[in-house]
């Protein structure tokens, strides 16, 4: 019984000795400095020896190790001497250490493992001690003390599991903490109190110079610095470089580089800040070249290093709210230059578009940065296609003689394309030189004035087209909320300072996802920064990164316990709240209820739209999830529980019993003649059914600007009677799938009933704005019909309250100019895939180097077809269409799905293998191939394609 006392009395009060400030106390007491607020931040015994002083370091020492020696004799209390519990102590010990005061808890380990086991403590230590006389290096010396010492418990108590495993522990969790603090010895050591100034010099031993070989660390080197070194990791060429951080001394460099007229250095800044995400700092600091001495090596550096507190850099950090911090300093070989020049990765100034822009001259790259000297330039493309990369350039140059040869500017473009795509997508900045025989990259960074980066691919499917300023106002909430929800789930307080409602904005009154955030959220994550097209567009998808994804797994546990709870939870809310609310919903008097009344059940359905869109998010990736992991195919899979699935094959199903009770009908007397017989009464009953049945679903199912069918029931009537005519010939028979059941089938299955509660939810508000409309209409408010799409949701509030003068007299005024806004942007048919930062200009038209005879998009449904296309922008005016159609569309929703079904092949611009259109497609073994950018415009009706809905490929046909 007293041990399991004494399990309890360690597990408790080891983890709260640890997390005792002692030092901190002592520090404070003897100098009044506060060590959580100064240096590292750390609270160590190498803190207290380097702000307090040698007794300061001395006490200290002491009492970290009383609390070693502490938590083992507490141990002996309850269990006999050398029990494995002593290790265990230490462990919460050494935790608590770190918990409270970022510290490592090295000394309570040395002392209180004394206690424990002296032999390995003695011989430890003196290994460690001839270690750093011999090799003066921390880093060797303290790693490989952890990697040593589980060894010799291993050697020395063979058969005491328990022992070994928590001496493995102990090292694992003092290597993991030394990997996840900074470590005081790295402070500068000229601002070392006086008293500890040579112990401390002594301690921290030989600064190995850093080069550009290594794995370098932003925070220590500057962002220019470790993105050479990554690039040079890479495999690009990157000029040999050394690099002085803000804490080594510049003689160490001297001493292993000669400089002379033959192999000349050029020495550059590398700032905490500079070249990063957030600032450039162009042409801030000092660069200096032809350094061909020792004596100009040492001047170059310093007068560098001194660059970083002229009064225009320190004015255009502080601009930038960037911090203060020491200059590390760059210095490299230089490259004798037969050409160079920058490039950006996409153009600045047009900011949109896929032309690369180089500018480049004969010699130095310091001709064309420094602005003195008009450079050449050229616009290049690079084209890829499934196998192939090519480029083609576009030169405007204004001195023909001192042409730079196209062969070297396309492989400028490739270089930086590439560079591009190695940083995720952001666009770069990159200085280049050419030697004449090996192209060098001397720099790269982002264009920070093309950040964030907008994407449309994942918007476009889930809320395409043109957007009104209401639908907009209610689903920007709520998609942004839930997926911060998600994201904080995993992240915890990691996740302050993240702002989710900026995760969507409108450009052209379209849908954008901001991928510069969500790359950002998805590393946090521990994720591969596409993560989320891979869940929802089946994309490619990196490593992860694995030190990341580890300190991140707490988090992710908890996401994959929701995702492992999703069809308990979604039950529950099923039967508890959607179904008795739908119900309500449905049985409700609209015209009776006043507007304050309308208002309040508006608020009502979006308190319940908010569940029911964590559904529609977390329900697809879990889908996709499953799929991957159990690698189950599309085909395998039966989407027939989805409404879109479901009201197809209902409505194909009428169409051919109406085709046998009237063969030869023509199609304008069909309805008129099915009622003048019980059996055709019987068929537009049913018909009247399926349109009560599925009536809250419309051309855009997330659009409530967009009338649902149950308005609008010509469209059907429409598309019923285009079914009923090819009902006899033709060859389609839908496919249906045989269900296989298993951990993706249901997940698949509560798909399809979470994209209906949330379309009924959906259509509910968007009868209750209607009616509200009609209020408004009544009293003036508001001059016609469909005003109150181009209000937002809070100004409804206001409108409704009466309250807000200002409001109704500009209201006319308000609406007038977002309608005409609406109009203009609904006249742009080629909007850009891409926007780059926050102000995008007038879209322009694609590149007609994309009027290639291949074009490429995503594999959405197996099979071969040839046929001519038809360009389908809306609803409005349904084609005829046959299977000799190859339909092109901007985007698929559910109420495009009867249309499909004719078709002989379908392309997208939007979606992936998990969009209705796809699903539809598989559904009815149509190819079809999604995500073709700017296929609306890029094809043409009546031109002949040959589409391979396995690869993805379109090709065009020349007959």
């Amino acid at each position: 019984m007293i041990q399991s006392w004494g399990v309890l009395v360690i597990l408790i009060a080891c983890p709260l000795l640890g997390s005792l400030p002692i030092i901190a106390w002592i520090t404070y007491a003897l100098t009044g400095r506060k060590l959580s607020q100064i240096g590292t931040k750390n609270i160590s015994v190498s803190a207290a020896f380097y702000h307090g002083g040698t007794w300061v370091g001395i006490l200290a020492v002491i009492s970290e190790a009383l609390k070693g020696m502490g938590a083992v004799l507490l141990c002996r209390v309850f269990f006999p001497p050398g029990s494995p519990w002593e290790l265990i102590a230490l462990i919460g010990l050494v935790l608590g250490r770190y918990g409270a005061g970022r510290g490592a808890g090295t000394t309570n380990v040395v002392w209180g493992f004394l206690v424990h086991d002296p032999l390995v403590a003695i011989f430890t230590s003196l290994l460690a001690i001839i270690s750093f006389i011999v090799l003066r290096s921390r880093q060797w010396v303290k790693f490989g003390v952890l990697f040593l010492f589980p060894w010799l418990m291993l050697l020395l108590n063979i058969e005491d599991i328990p022992k070994i495993i928590a001496a493995v522990t102990l090292a694992g969790v003092l290597g993991w903490i030394y990997t996840k603090i900074p470590d005081d010895l790295n402070l500068p050591a000229p601002e070392t109190d006086a008293e500890s100034q040579a112990a401390f010099a002594y301690l921290r031993g030989n600064h190995r110079i850093f080069c550009l070989d290594d794995q370098l660390d932003a925070n220590l080197v500057g962002h220019k610095a470790a993105t050479l070194s990554e690039i040079n990791r890479w495999g690009y060429p990157v000029p040999k470089g050394w690099v002085i951080s803000r804490v080594d001394d510049p003689e160490n460099l001297m001493a292993i580089i000669q400089p002379s007229h033959l192999s000349p250095l050029v020495v550059r800044s590398s700032a905490i800040g500079e070249d990063s995400e957030q600032a450039s700092a162009a042409g801030q600091y000092t660069t200096i070249l032809n350094v061909t001495t020792t004596e100009q090596l040492r001047d170059a550096i310093a007068q560098v290093q001194a660059s970083y507190n002229h009064p225009s850099a320190v004015q255009y950090r502080r601009d930038r709210g960037l911090p203060d911090m020491a200059m590390a300093v760059l210095v490299q070989q230089q490259i004798p230059s037969v050409y160079s020049g920058v490039a950006f990765s996409r153009d600045p100034i047009s900011q949109q578009g896929d032309a690369i822009v180089i500018e480049a001259l004969p010699g130095s790259p310091t001709q064309v940065v420094s602005g003195k000297v008009t450079p050449e330039q050229y616009r290049a493309f690079v084209v890829e296609t499934e196998n192939v990369s090519s480029v083609q350039v576009v030169g405007e140059m204004s001195r023909q003689e001192v042409e730079v040869p196209q062969a070297l500017i396309k492989q400028v473009a490739y270089l930086v394309r590439q560079l591009e795509k190695q940083y995720r997508g952001v666009p770069q900045d990159m200085e280049w030189t050419y030697d004449g025989q090996n192209l060098w990259v001397l720099q790269s960074r982002p264009i920070t004035t093309l950040l964030p980066i907008w994407t449309r691919k994942i918007a476009a499917e889930v809320i395409p087209g043109v957007i009104h300023p209401l639908t907009w106002s209610i689903n920007r909430p709520l998609t942004c909320g839930v997926w911060g929800d998600i994201f904080t789930v995993v992240l915890g307080d990691r996740s302050w300072g993240l702002d989710f409602t900026a995760t969507a904005t409108l450009h052209y009154s379209r849908a954008y996802f901001n991928a510069s955030l969500l790359g950002e959220i998805f590393l946090r994550m521990g994720l591969p920064p596409e993560s989320l097209e891979f869940l929802t567009r089946g994309a490619k998808m990196s490593k992860p990164p694995l030190k990341s994804t580890w300190n991140n797994l707490p988090g992710l546990m908890r996401l994959l316990t929701r995702e492992l709870s999703l069809e308990k939870d979604f039950k529950r809310d099923y039967s508890k709240k959607f179904l008795p609310s739908l119900s309500e919903l449905a049985h409700e008097s609209i015209e009776e209820l006043t507007a304050a009344q309308l208002l309040e059940r508006i608020d009502y359905i979006l308190e319940l739209l908010r569940t029911a869109t964590y559904y529609s998010i977390l329900v697809p990736l879990s889908v996709a999830l499953r799929q991957g992991i159990f690698r189950v195919k599309d085909a395998e899979i039966d989407h027939s529980i989805a409404p879109e699935v479901a009201a197809l094959r209902s409505l194909t199903a009428l169409a051919a019993q109406a085709k046998q009770q009237l063969p030869d009908s023509q199609p304008d007397q069909v309805f008129e003649e099915l009622a003048q017989t019980p059996e055709g009464e019987k068929i537009l009953d049913e018909f009247n059914q399926l349109l009560e049945d599925y009536g809250y679903l419309s051309d855009v199912g997330t659009n409530i600007a967009v009338p649902t069918w149950k308005e609008n029931p010509q469209t059907i009537k429409d598309l019923f009677l285009q079914l009923w005519q090819s009902a006899a010939e033709t060859d389609k028979p839908v496919r249906l799938t045989k269900r296989k059941g298993g951990v993706v089938q249901r997940r698949v299955d509560i798909k399809g009933q979470v994209t209906e509660i949330y379309s009924r939810f959906l259509a509910e508000l968007r009868w209750r704005f209607l009616a509200l409309e009609q209020a408004c209409l009544k009293s003036g408010l508001i001059q016609q019909s469909g005003d109150i799409f181009f209000l937002e949701l809070n100004e409804v509030r206001r409108l409704v309250a009466g309250d807000d003068i200002e409001l109704r007299e500009d209201l006319s005024e308000i609406v007038e100019f977002r309608r005409w806004q609406f109009q203009q942007d609904s006249e742009f048919h080629q909007i850009p895939l891409l926007v780059y930062g926050h102000t995008p200009p007038h879209p322009l038209p694609p590149s007609p180097l994309y009027s290639d005879q291949v074009l490429q998009g995503i594999p959405a449904s197996h099979g071969q077809a040839e046929g001519r296309i038809k360009i389908v922008r809306d609803l409005q005016q349904l084609p005829e269409v046959d299977r000799h159609t190859i339909l092109v569309v901007p985007y698929t929703d559910s109420g495009w799905a009867p249309l499909l079904v004719r078709a002989g092949g379908l392309i997208s611009e939007a979606g992936g293998r998990l969009s209705h259109g796809a699903i539809v497609a598989r559904e009815y073994g149509i190819p079809a191939v999604m995500d073709v950018y700017n296929a609306t415009v890029r094809l043409r009706d009546g031109q002949r394609v040959r589409i391979d809905g396995s690869r993805g490929i379109i090709e065009l046909c020349n007959f």
